[in-house]
């Protein structure tokens, strides 16, 4: 099997338009929290979100392209220009056939479904937008970064629900393993901050109903009660070894391992022991060639729901015994809130400027420990350390679970 790479990574984000500022924001503690400001949210019981604040899509393309993309495809376009960006890719000099994408959306856009479903009502069928079928489908993402970066190679579209980022980077993964890519472009992207969603999970009790920003998503907090929706996206440019060396890349970082499992028990709540989970990590341990002993951090998926935390815990502890306590766990969520299909794939990047840069940035807003969720959540401030591997958890509705193993190159 051929060993892959990241050579690009390009971020949007509640706290940063690129992976720079995103970094910057991660590891100065900032958090992206505040009144939810896309629609009036006077009868609505979730008042906060995690907003992408001063995106122009014009800086990103031209206004005609934009104009034909929804804002889950902006996103996309914009974080895989930068990455493409940084990968130095010359399209130039690749066969465009073996360079391909696989970006993913959790639920395209609900923003489309709504204006044209109010349309539908209040005007009748043929006042529809022509366009709205490929503004709306999640599979957009992938179709407008090939268009816009010239991809003729595989492209797909994973749709896991909150674990869509990390499968969608791990099926990259595992394209340019067994040889159908050199290049890979992949990530999620969501922007789903719309009347329809918010009421969809405060109906299901998953959203936090705080409206107080630095209480709002708290994962393994003992009084955490809910996620807080956010939006981005996070793109990586995925790279066969030798096609990297051959053109002098720089390398980010190595892809070891990628476990992926099914709970196949709710599709709401992750099974209780955490075994699903469990059996993700350590799918993507055995495929890494790493034991309990080589990991000493994960980013965990951590939600701030109670069933998430708790369950994640469990498995964690499943999997790696005693040497869970010397393990260093945290949540992304705890900034940027929950970016459902993109959440893995920022985190995922987190992962890789945490390893590269020696330090592991703090769980936001945790002050109450709760005594089923006793792992060491780095909740004082962030640490410096030098870790040779990070691994990334995601953990979606329908019992979904995706785990990737990053190793540092640098």
């Amino acid at each position: 099997m051929k060993r892959v790479v990241i050579t690009g990574m390009g971020a949007i984000t509640p706290i940063g338009l690129n992976v720079e500022e995103y970094w910057d924001g991660l590891k100065n503690g900032k958090t992206g929290f505040g009144e939810i400001t896309q629609f009036d949210t006077t009868e609505y019981k979730a008042k906060l979100a995690a907003s992408v604040k001063g995106f122009d899509a014009k800086e990103y393309m031209d206004f005609k392209s934009a104009k034909r993309m929804e804002l889950f495809s902006q996103y996309a376009v914009a974080a895989a220009k930068e990455a493409f960006a940084q990968s130095g890719i010359d399209m130039e000099k690749e066969d465009p056939y073996r360079v391909g994408c696989s970006v993913g959306s959790g639920v395209g856009s609900l923003q489309a479904i709504e204006r044209e479903h109010k349309k539908l009502l209040e005007k009748g069928p043929s006042r529809i937008n022509l366009l709205l079928v490929p503004l709306m489908i999640t599979n957009m993402a992938t179709g407008n970064i090939s268009i816009q970066l010239g991809l003729k190679g595989k492209s797909i579209n994973v749709v896991t629900a909150c674990a869509t980022g990390t499968h969608s980077i791990g099926e990259a993964y595992r394209t340019i393993q067994c040889g159908d890519a050199d290049v890979m472009v992949a990530g999620g992207t969501e922007a789903c901050i719309t009347p329809i969603c918010i009421s969809g999970f405060s109906s299901l009790t998953a959203l936090s109903f705080s409206e107080d920003p630095a209480r709002c998503s708290i994962p393994f907090d003992k009084e955490r009660n809910g996620f807080v929706i956010g939006e981005g996206s996070g793109i990586m440019v995925l790279e066969e070894y030798e096609h990297a060396v051959n053109r002098g890349a720089n390398i980010l970082a190595e892809i070891v391992g990628y476990g992926a499992t099914s709970d196949a028990y709710h599709i709401t709540s992750p099974a209780e022991d955490g075994m699903g989970a469990a059996m993700a990590m350590t799918k993507a341990m055995e495929e890494a060639g790493v034991s309990t002993q080589d990991i000493r951090y994960i980013n965990a998926h951590g939600t701030s729901t109670h069933h998430n935390d708790l369950f994640e815990t469990r498995a964690i502890r499943k999997v790696f015994g005693e040497q869970a306590d010397k393990l260093m766990v945290n949540s992304t969520k705890s900034m940027i809130g929950h970016l459902l299909g993109a959440a893995g794939a920022v985190e995922a990047i987190a992962c890789i400027l945490q390893m590269n840069h020696s330090y592991i940035h703090q769980t936001v807003g945790y002050r109450v420990p709760d005594e089923e969720c006793d792992l060491n959540y780095v909740t004082e401030h962030g640490v410096e350390a030098d870790i040779r591997y990070a691994m990334s958890n995601s953990l979606a509705f329908g019992g979904h679970n995706a785990t990737l193993i990053f190793k540092k190159t640098v």
